[in-house]
């Protein structure tokens, strides 16, 4: 089906340097800036929701393609469409014009429509393909809603999270989030199936964070969500004046389904090096070994930074001119193993810098805080230093589910062998509380032994040691 040069079209094709309306129509549609590695799926699943196609020509050495409509109506609905909302691929913005050719000439038509109608039932569902008469009939997908898996979760996925990346590609109108199979999934109505579609075509099999969190996409069954509750588990963006109640997902399904919680997250993930639309990153894991790994560029990058943590530093008032990851990467890693350096992109004076542990995170912070680099004197900090203490006899207990009360935790203590003297719940949030035990050590012995311990079929209890006293 692809071409090594333009020879298999009648001449070369012009470029339209007027505006769009200027150009003649043609069923035959001319694609540039397309990216060097671009697939045959990934250009047919800009073209199949408009409606047949019949020949598909491309040219990776030079970036571009050619897509024959089985119809000249079809081509003008596609070039009217993305001049008001020009497409992406992989983030990468594409030019479709007229081509001033009638038709494409391709050496074998039937070989051509026979892997025509293979990839696009990798482009589309093959349930949403219908048969045609001669060759195939491309049909869209029906549904404006997209049924959404998330897998290597390694950071937590909120509702807002998905809301920002999906809404690059269109209008987002409703969003529910839920746990299925121990996997985090949602449902997310656009305002049109064309939306859907570009955003299936771009993000399907992408990362949300580097590494991690890999978004499987497909179209739902359903025509519609029913949002009844605006809160952190689902919303409906047209209407503000919903309560927030807890909702039950089942209701757009009709069937009983677990309630999201908190996910147990695998212990390590694949990371990258290289310059993402984010900023700059350096990831030393990529390699296998303590030097900085040869320089790949990113899987994707969606424009989401990643949640801080213990192990994680926000570095600020660098001097944007001279830092880079590897400079950082080279201080940081004075005090322990450096993780990934990724300098943000739009301010560039402030740097997240991941070590492997909290002990190592706070090394370098006591120590760097305030010394000079480059001219300036630099900041690192961690938003959650201030809730790490040492080992103490009284434990916090946090991620605690409505369902479970205070004589379930003390058994879950007691049954383990530890010796409970005191508990109360903290008086404004029944998610957490104060568990003091007989000694230090046998709080560090419970804090091992039951930490992540499963609560219920979705949630598990969070331990950490506290400053306080019962």
């Amino acid at each position: 089906m692809s071409t090594s040069d333009l020879s298999t079209v009648d001449g070369p094709d012009r470029l339209c340097v007027s505006e769009r309306a200027q150009c003649v129509p043609s069923q035959v549609l001319h694609l540039r800036q397309l990216p060097v590695d671009v697939s045959e799926q990934e250009v047919l699943a800009l073209a199949v929701p408009f409606g047949r196609v019949t020949k598909l020509i491309t040219l990776k050495n030079k970036n571009q393609a050619f897509v024959e409509m089985a119809s000249e109506e079809a081509a003008v609905t596609m070039v009217n469409y993305y001049t008001a909302a020009p497409p992406t691929v992989r983030n990468q913005p594409i030019f479709i014009q007229y081509s001033t050719h009638r038709e494409l000439k391709t050496d074998n038509l039937t070989n051509q429509r026979a892997a025509l109608q293979a990839i696009s039932a990798a482009a589309m569902h093959s349930g949403n393909m219908a048969a045609g008469g001669e060759g195939r009939v491309f049909a869209p997908a029906q549904s404006p809603v997209l049924r959404i898996i998330v897998e290597n979760l390694f950071y937590p996925v909120t509702l807002e999270v998905l809301q920002q990346i999906f809404s690059k590609f269109g209008s987002v109108l409703k969003i529910i989030t839920f746990t299925r199979n121990n996997q985090f999934q949602a449902l997310l109505q656009f305002s049109d199936t064309v939306h859907a579609q570009h955003a299936k075509a771009s993000l399907d099999g992408q990362n949300i964070y580097n590494g991690c969190c890999t978004l499987r996409i497909d179209f739902s069954k359903l025509s519609a969500l029913n949002v009844k509750y605006n809160n952190d588990k689902s919303r409906d963006f047209t209407r503000g004046d919903l309560p927030s109640g807890d909702m039950d997902p089942s209701a757009a399904f009709g069937v009983p389904l677990p309630p999201y919680g908190a996910a147990a997250f695998p212990p390590t993930f694949h990371q990258h090096t290289g310059e993402t639309s984010t900023g700059a990153f350096w990831d030393m894991r990529l390699s296998g070994h303590g030097g900085p790994g040869p320089l790949m560029p990113p899987r994707v990058a969606l424009q989401v930074a990643p949640p801080a943590g213990h192990s994680v530093l926000l570095v600020s008032n660098l001097n944007p001119e001279s830092v880079t990851p590897l400079c950082l990467f080279i201080l940081f890693g004075v005090y322990g193993d450096v993780q990934r350096v990724k300098i943000l992109f739009n301010k560039k004076e402030n740097a997240l810098v991941q070590m492997s542990d909290a002990t190592q995170a706070q090394l370098a912070m006591s120590h760097l805080n305030g010394q000079r680099l480059h001219g300036n004197v630099i900041r690192p900090g961690s938003k959650n230093y201030n809730n790490i203490f040492p080992p103490s006899a009284t434990l916090h207990l946090s991620n605690i589910p409505s369902s479970v009360g205070e004589d379930m935790l003390k058994d879950l203590f007691s049954s383990a062998g530890f010796s409970v003297k005191a508990f109360k719940f903290f008086q404004k949030d029944r998610k957490m509380a104060l568990m003091q035990l007989a000694s230090v050590e046998e709080a560090v012995e419970a804090l091992i032994a039951l930490h992540d311990r499963p609560l219920d079929h979705s949630t598990h209890l969070r331990v950490s040691f506290s400053k306080s006293t019962i």
